[in-house]
Formats: C-alpha cells, structure tokens, sequence
C-alpha cells in the first residue's frame, strides 16, 4: 500500500507526493502517471492537504449498497444507477462547503468511498478492471437535496449535486486499499451519523469499473463515488463534517452560511 497526497508547501504551487510515516515526498507528476520522485522532501506538520486528485469528472453512484435499498423500498438496479458531478465541484480536506447562492434548503452529507481511474478505461471486462483501479479515497457527495425534486417535470441530479465545493474528496489515495473489510463512518460536529460496511455494496469496484467504462470513457484521475447507505443527514452553518476509512483517513469539511 502506498498513500499519495496533493498539497501545498507554503508557496501556492500544487504538488504530488508519497506520504511515508511523517514525511512527504514529492514527485513530479500524479501518481497514477508513475511520476519520478524529485528528491525533495516535506514534514507532513508542514503541508497542507489539497484534493488529491483532480478528476474531470466524478461519477456517483445511486442506490448501490442492500441497506439502503430495502429501507427505501427499492430493488437491487440491473446496472449501475449513476449522474455526473463536474469538475469544477471538486473541495479537498479543510475547504469549506458553501451553500448555493439563493437555495435556503437542506444541504446533505453523503459519505462514501471514491474509486480513482488510474489508466484511460473503456469497455474493460470484470476481471481486468483492477487494472485501471489506481487507488481509493473517501468522497462526501454533498445535496442541495431540495432542488433535486424542484421542478416536478425533472429531476434535478446534477443541479442538485453539482454546484461548487459539492464533490469533497480526500485526504489521501491509497493504493491496495482492502476495502472489502473496510468501514465508512460519518460525524456531524463529532456526533456519529453514518457506520456502514464496504462489504454491503450491490456492485463492487470493479464491476462498477467494468460496467460504467460500457457507457463512457473513464479518465485517469477520475473519482467514481461508490454511493452512501443509511444515515444521511443535513448540515446546518458552522458544521463540521467527516468522512473517516480506516486505511485511508478522514475528510473533514466545515459548512459555510
């Protein structure tokens, strides 16, 4: 297992680097690019966390763990359920969560493991897509949960999940993440809100892997958050909100007003 970071040293550039113990050491390029490392190195007290990848897209997934199926009263999909969160939501560890200029709704945390495409994937079988799997992160798939149905003529997903700071993800990835012995769990100002089972998923990664490079290319880089399960709840103004996997660590965002 490796754990790979962006982060800032103090000077505003982005970088990449290989986080060992509690020194980071900086390479020159992502690491799903095989970046050579630079020589350079970090004190991890020293650098701040920046999403740690940048994908073109995120793709979120719907309905995909059993427990929140049946409380939902819905049944297992035949293929993965899924809408597309921009670029340009993408938050890191530490950014605030802004609410959408105009909504005064709900706005909802969703904690979640992220996928990261590590390899140009299309049309990939089952049992090759851990190939093109570079890594795991954790995802918060924040909601302006109101405006999903604000228009009774359409379903509003992507407005909804798409606005800025509304793709979270991070702190790190991680690279031959056992997730399937892997928790998610989900605080709001410390309280726990969400423990659920990797192992509950209706598609593991690497179906999803599999069947979504059916439907459209997946990039390096790109996040595919593998969707929630019980316990999802709404956040107020000077929240606090973490996402924690064992392994991979925890996402912490606070909500702005």
């Amino acid at each position: 297992m490796q754990t790979w970071i962006r982060f800032d040293a103090g000077d505003g550039r982005p970088r990449t680097g290989r986080l060992d113990g509690k020194r980071v050491f900086e390479h020159d390029g992502p690491g799903y690019a095989v970046p050579r490392p630079t020589g350079v190195s970090f004190p991890r007290s020293e650098v701040r966390l920046l999403a740690p990848c940048e994908p073109g897209k995120i793709v979120a997934l719907w309905n995909n763990f059993h427990a929140l199926a049946r409380k939902l009263d819905k049944p297992a999909p035949a293929h993965p359920l899924f809408l597309l969160k921009p670029a340009s939501s993408l938050a890191g560890p530490g950014d605030t969560i802004a609410r959408p200029s105009g909504y005064t709704g709900k706005i909802v945390f969703e904690g979640e493991l992220g996928i990261v495409i590590g390899r140009v994937c299309r049309d990939v079988p089952v049992d090759r897509a851990s190939d093109y799997i570079f890594g795991y992160t954790a995802v918060n798939d924040v909601t302006a949960a109101e405006l999903i149905a604000a228009d009774p003529t359409f379903a509003q997903w992507c407005r909804a999940k798409g606005s800025d700071t509304f793709g979270c993800i991070g702190p790190a990835i991680v690279t031959g993440f056992n997730w399937r012995d892997a928790t998610v769990v989900t605080r709001l100002d410390g309280a726990e809100r969400q423990r659920y089972p990797l192992s509950d998923m209706i598609f593991g990664p690497e179906e999803l892997v599999s069947r979504l490079s059916r439907d459209l290319t997946l990039m390096p880089g790109d996040v595919i958050a593998c969707g929630t399960s019980l316990g999802v709840g709404s956040m107020k103004a000077g929240s606090v909100v973490e996402v924690c996997i064992d392994g991979i660590g925890s996402l912490v965002n606070a909500v702005g007003g």
